[in-house]
């Protein structure tokens, strides 16, 4: 049958000879290369093999560096009573899994990332593009995401520093409370009032720490002028010496209770000073039981306490006085 006009001719089909030749050609390029594809894959293999035991080896030993901090930071909380009250296990132990998850993440990613570049050079691809291209889309990246950038830094240097912990009080500007967990981006803080907030580590600028060393319990005294100052300092002091014996105050004091002396004295009234170091967290509780048992004593000895509103009433008692008199 006659081809029509304008149709396409069907393909030439190949001879056997021109097969032939086709086959013997691939086959030759075969054998001149596949020396060098196999100490290629091999090389490639190795270093893949060697990558994998290093990441492995690294991170089970930086795991083990943690527990054992962990537990020798035990050990020597439970051979030392008063080390064990002012430290807290759970922080130490947040404060070294955190660090270590970071030392975990960045060597998988250096030993990692090396291997991949080997590879690829392995591989004959140049590198310099690659390199040349990740930096500008890292820098782009920075730019872009330089807030959480920022977080995480300052949180990494918040855990290496031990600024603050698990369980501490902290003011830190944004918000005050105690901390419940800190992230490489955010502090959790318990609010006074049950709340919680969440803070960006990087919006911290600075950090007011409550529950580290001691803190300070200071009851201002406010008696009439016309009082025996002997007698209020003698029943002041015998207070803060009957506190310090007392049970579970005894514990929570780190010195005796000291009366400084007058604040401050006007023609109505005085105002004595006294103040004592507790543990951090407990200068609340102790103000209140030592108002409490001043006052006692300062009752037991007939003396009175004077307060604001007493003053003022007092004040305008004499100026109707003496409008009077006027």
């Amino acid at each position: 049958m006659p081809l029509l006009t304008g149709a396409t001719p069907p393909p030439a089909v190949p001879s056997i000879e021109e097969a032939r030749r086709t086959a013997d050609t691939a086959a030759g390029w075969i054998e001149r290369n596949w020396e060098s594809w196999l100490a290629g894959g091999i090389r490639i293999g190795l270093i893949l093999v060697v990558a994998f035991v290093l990441n492995f080896v690294v991170r089970r030993a930086i795991t083990k560096f943690v527990r054992r901090m962990n537990r020798n930071a035990e050990a020597e909380a439970s051979g030392n009573a008063l080390r064990g009250l002012l430290v807290n296990a759970e922080r130490r132990r947040q404060r070294s899994e955190a660090i270590g998850s970071v030392l975990r993440s960045v060597s998988s990613l250096l030993i990692m990332g090396t291997a991949v570049l080997i590879v690829l050079s392995t591989l004959g691809i140049n590198l310099a593009p690659l390199l040349a291209s990740a930096g500008v889309a890292g820098v782009a990246l920075g730019f872009g995401a330089r807030n959480l950038v920022t977080d995480v830094l300052t949180g990494m240097f918040m855990l290496l520093e031990d600024q603050y912990g698990v369980g501490d009080r902290v003011d830190a500007g944004e918000a005050t409370g105690t901390v419940l967990e800190i992230g490489l981006r955010v502090t959790k803080l318990r609010g006074d009032d049950g709340e919680i907030w969440y803070v960006r580590n990087g919006e911290i600028k600075r950090v007011g720490n409550l529950s580290q060393g001691w803190a300070t319990a200071s009851v201002d005294v406010q008696v009439r002028a016309t009082e025996n100052l002997d007698m209020v300092r003698a029943a002041v002091a015998a207070a803060g010496e009957e506190l310090a014996k007392s049970e579970p105050w005894d514990e929570h004091l780190w010195g005796g209770v000291e009366v400084l002396g007058l604040d401050s004295v006007t023609l109505e009234s005085m105002t004595v000073r006294v103040a004592v170091k507790t543990m951090p967290g407990k200068a609340l509780g102790v103000e209140r039981e030592l108002r409490w048992r001043i006052k006692r004593a300062l009752d037991a000895e007939g003396v009175q306490l004077v307060d604001d509103e007493s003053l003022a009433l007092e004040a305008g008692r004499v100026s109707l006085r003496k409008d009077s008199r006027d």
